[in-house]
């Protein structure tokens, strides 16, 4: 039965002695955005219009809090209902994208405590095939309330019939059924996506409690709290891009003539010039067989301009800075002015905990995951990200994250001794494949050593997936400069191995356990099916075998980070100044006041580095830093 309420008490008693509990907002712009679209979903442009509890099939409670008309509850003592709520180690917090819910309880400073249940990360961890999980896209409530449960809900349209919902009456059937349906079906898929666990899947039930909900409740103050911009800086840069660009077009211009090449160097007139008129060789193809134009073409046309055509080589010099620039504008300035939001200067990205197969988080509105690394950031991208006057932003970065979850799987004596001792695992890999004392290894001064330990690098961060020595030259080539022969790539990989004689044997044995399962999993159990791994085309099964190994790796370390945000939930309430922003590549950013600098990093360090689960013995390392802005970070002991 579903009813409407305004009595705190009725609402206490509803919810006292249930373990499972589903809840829903009911949202609505503030008055000086009630035009806006979408304004609703922003907590700093709206406010809980009420709240619905469903602790049983079919049965729910609707709270109004703020409707325009009819009666509500006294929002402050409501308020105090579901910080209760929120805090209660007893109650399993049931919703359905709890990363949404959170996000506005956090705006009144809780933070949703576990036990909680997000019923979207458990659609993403079910099967809608024999072997595929739901995507995002398959996982709305209504949808899954159609499909798994032959439900027809009712629709935010139908119930608002163009009104916000402070608007309705909170007594009318339409806005109770409408609202109550929401926790409601949200219990149901709760009870029955943990029957399937139980049968099917037992771990991702586990995962889901454990680590993807926490994860959820994390993202949702991530989401409120935001990326403070430095604007005028992210114009001036604008400006400067675009006066070079012109400079570019200019040069560029005068070597090939009066040519369109774009916004990018990349149109049809372009390629036609490079191939048709110049005469360059086709270095390479599309899928469709046409001739290629990307970026690596341009370094190889470049090379070989180099000896056969030297006039041509500034025109690929002015091409790949024109491009650069042009990516750089439209990803990381005209890209990111787009989504810095008017009320708080702040960018808020939609972090997203499920959506690659290995676990990892992927970003969108936008896509901060691929903010420039700090090694590889050349225009200052990272400096747009600042902190604001009192504080400082914090990060915390996982040392070499992926290769320590290697060295525990494949066991390698000499793999685990380097982690154990605090030792350079590049040196000691670059020791191996050159046959070098590993004192000549991490000598500074010694003959080809940045040469070497960017091989030595390359290898470590390959080798574990797979990597092959047609790969190994392609990378060297194009991300490290360096020119290297297929026999002797071939030699360095062979080395690899044989220094490292555990990796091998973990390799194989990898591949073989999921060609016979068709599916590779994490540590604790988080699966990828790979059904192109038993693939009679070599380029399927080939890429089946490289996920069957990287999966692994990158999906524990994705958990790992995950469970180090569960922790740092736990500790959010007691420490109200430590605002998380963003989670980027193995890093987690903070804004903190100054004077609490190191106790944030004590803490946040800790809740990192603890180990993840019983079996781990490889040592857990995170870097911390500190700075005015994203780009300028000091390193902390």
């Amino acid at each position: 039965m579903y009813r409407m309420t305004t009595n705190i008490k009725d609402v206490r008693d509803y919810l006292s002695g249930a373990s499972s509990i589903a809840w829903d907002f009911e949202t609505a712009p503030d008055e000086q955005y009630r035009d806006e679209e979408r304004a609703a979903l922003d907590p700093h442009k709206a406010h809980i219009a009420g709240v619905s509890f469903s602790t049983a099939e079919d049965d729910g409670i609707y709270v109004p809090v703020a409707h325009k008309t009819g009666d509500n509850a006294e929002p402050a003592e409501m308020l105090k209902v579901l910080s209760a709520f929120a805090a209660n180690p007893r109650i399993t917090k049931v919703a359905h994208n709890l990363a949404f819910e959170s996000m506005f309880l956090y705006k009144h400073g809780i933070v949703v405590q576990p036990p909680c249940y997000d019923t979207i990360a458990a659609a993403q961890m079910t099967l809608k095939g024999n072997a595929a999980f739901r995507s995002l896209a398959d996982s709305g409530l209504k949808l899954l309330a159609a499909s798994l449960l032959g439900a027809d809900m009712p629709g935010f349209n139908a119930a608002a019939v163009g009104r916000h919902f402070d608007e309705l009456d909170p007594a009318g059937a339409e806005t109770i059924n409408y609202a109550c349906a929401d926790a409601d079906y949200t219990l149901r898929l709760y009870h029955l996506f943990n029957r399937w666990f139980d049968r099917w899947l037992p771990k991702h039930r586990m995962i889901v409690e454990r680590v993807e909900s926490p994860a959820a409740v994390y993202c949702g103050v991530m989401k409120y709290n935001g990326l403070l911009m430095d604007t005028d800086a992210m114009r001036e840069k604008q400006k400067r891009a675009a006066e070079r660009m012109r400079s570019l077009r200019a040069r560029i211009a005068g070597i090939i003539g009066p040519v369109d090449i774009g916004a990018n160097a990349s149109t049809s007139s372009f390629k036609k010039h490079l191939f048709d008129t110049l005469k360059l060789p086709v270095m390479k193809t599309t899928a469709k067989h046409q001739e290629a134009a990307d970026d690596e073409t341009m370094i190889m046309l470049a090379e070989w301009c180099e000896t056969n055509r030297p006039g041509l080589v500034p025109l690929f010099e002015a091409v790949q800075e024109y491009r650069k620039l042009g990516k750089i504008g439209a990803t990381y300035i005209e890209g990111y002015l787009r989504h810095v939001n008017p009320v708080t200067g702040r960018i808020h990205p939609d972090l997203m905990p499920l959506a690659t197969e290995t676990g990892r988080f992927a970003a969108r509105s936008p896509n901060m995951q691929n903010c420039c690394r700090k090694d590889n950031d050349p225009v200052g991208v990272r400096g747009f990200i600042i902190a604001p006057e009192g504080k400082v932003l914090l990060s915390l970065d996982f040392s070499q994250i992926e290769l320590r979850v290697g060295a525990f799987y494949c066991r390698d004596a000499r793999m685990l001794e380097t982690y154990r001792n605090g030792g350079d695992i590049h040196a000691q890999t670059t020791s191996i494949i050159f046959g070098i004392p590993f004192e000549e290894a991490i000598d500074k001064n010694a003959p080809f050593y940045k040469e070497r330990r960017t091989i030595g690098k390359a290898c470590n961060f390959g080798v574990f997936f797979g990597l092959y020595a047609k790969g190994l030259q392609r990378n060297l080539r194009f991300k490290a400069g360096l020119n290297k022969s297929l026999d002797a790539c071939e030699a360095i990989i062979r080395n690899l191995k044989n220094g490292y004689p555990r990796l091998k044997k973990w390799q194989e044995e990898t591949i073989a356990r999921a060609r016979h399962r068709r599916y590779s999993e994490t540590w604790l159990g988080r699966r990828r099916y790979l059904p192109g791994i038993t693939s009679e085309e070599w380029a399927k099964r080939s890429y089946a075998e490289r996920c069957a190994l990287n999966s692994p790796i990158q999906g524990t370390a994705a958990d790992i980070l995950k469970l180090a945000l569960g922790r740092i939930i736990a500790g959010l309430p007691e420490r109200p100044w430590l605002r998380p922003l963003l989670q980027v590549h193995d890093e987690l950013i903070f804004e903190v006041p100054h004077e609490r600098l190191g106790e944030a990093v004590i803490f946040v360090r800790g809740c990192m580095e603890a180990t993840p689960f019983h079996d781990f013995g490889v040592p857990i390392i995170a870097e911390a830093a500190y700075g005015p802005d994203f780009g300028h970070m000091a390193e902390m002991e």
